[in-house]
């Protein structure tokens, strides 16, 4: 089984993650730790940027860098057609021609339209070796149904192979049934109400049912899951997290502590 619950290796979102040096930057609560929308956006004044990193006299990197870890996907994806526009040239091509080693894949990924980097590191979440469980779970879990759509139709056409497909072969037990039930993209959307009878009666449920819980988390939003960790401190006096700590092992646990979030430590 290629998914495991010991030793994770670094995933490329890992990776991007540990070059973008956000923690050193000066940030206001509540934009720590993401790549925001850049408020000061201009499409054109970034293109051009980028375009004198890439022709002027050696390689503009620390430019490249500060212009796409500093925009959100959709902003480069905009940067990336005015680009195109202006000089007739792909801008993944014209900076891969540029850049080497990590900071060019680093560049690579953060480039790529959000389905088709779901898509992959779906795809290296499932097949390579001591790969990260969370990395699946966190694609499969957060993005929105059309999001999820369009990232398992992307899947399904770059590696011929339906993502369940590998999810079944790859993984087993209740991590294989948590992943399958998870790209069923059947979780709840948020309905803009939070709902504190659900989650005071999602707990209830809870004790000592573990399945049960298994079926709230993958199936409840984000917001709801808010609601049902508050509730279960509440009611059980320590956090839903360190209860699973205890009670599951293995794969299973991984796949369960990565829906339930850190934050609720």
């Amino acid at each position: 089984m290629s998914v495991t619950g010991g030793k994770m290796a670094p995933s490329l979102t890992q990776e991007i993650l540990s070059h973008l040096g956000l923690a050193s930057k000066t940030a206001a609560w509540g934009t720590l730790g993401t790549l925001r929308t850049f408020l000061n956006f201009s499409v054109d004044k970034d293109a051009q940027r980028l375009l004198r990193a890439i022709t002027g006299q050696g390689v503009d990197r620390s430019a490249i860098v500060d212009v796409l870890t500093n925009r959100s996907r959709e902003q480069r994806q905009l940067i990336s057609r005015n680009f195109q526009e202006r000089t007739q040239q792909d801008l993944m091509k014209s900076l891969q021609a540029a850049l080497s080693g990590n900071l060019e894949r680093i560049v690579m990924a953060l480039l790529q339209p959000t389905a088709q980097f779901d898509a992959q590191e779906l795809r290296t979440a499932l097949k390579a070796s001591d790969s990260a469980v969370d990395v699946a779970i966190e694609i499969l879990a957060t993005r929105t149904p059309p999001q999820l759509q369009e990232c398992l139709a992307v899947y399904k056409h770059n590696f011929q192979v339906e993502a369940v497909d590998d999810i079944t072969s790859e993984t087993s037990g209740i991590l294989q049934d948590l992943l399958l039930a998870l790209a069923k993209g059947g979780r709840d959307s948020y309905s803009g109400i939070i709902d504190y009878n659900l989650a005071e009666q999602d707990v209830q449920e809870t004790e000592p049912n573990y399945q049960v819980l298994i079926r709230i988390l993958i199936s409840r939003c984000e917001t709801d899951l808010l609601s049902i960790r508050a509730e279960f401190r509440k009611k059980f006096g320590k956090s839903l997290y360190s209860s699973l700590q205890d009670a599951v092992k293995g794969d299973c646990q991984s796949a369960l502590l990565a829906l339930c979030r850190a934050e609720d430590m």
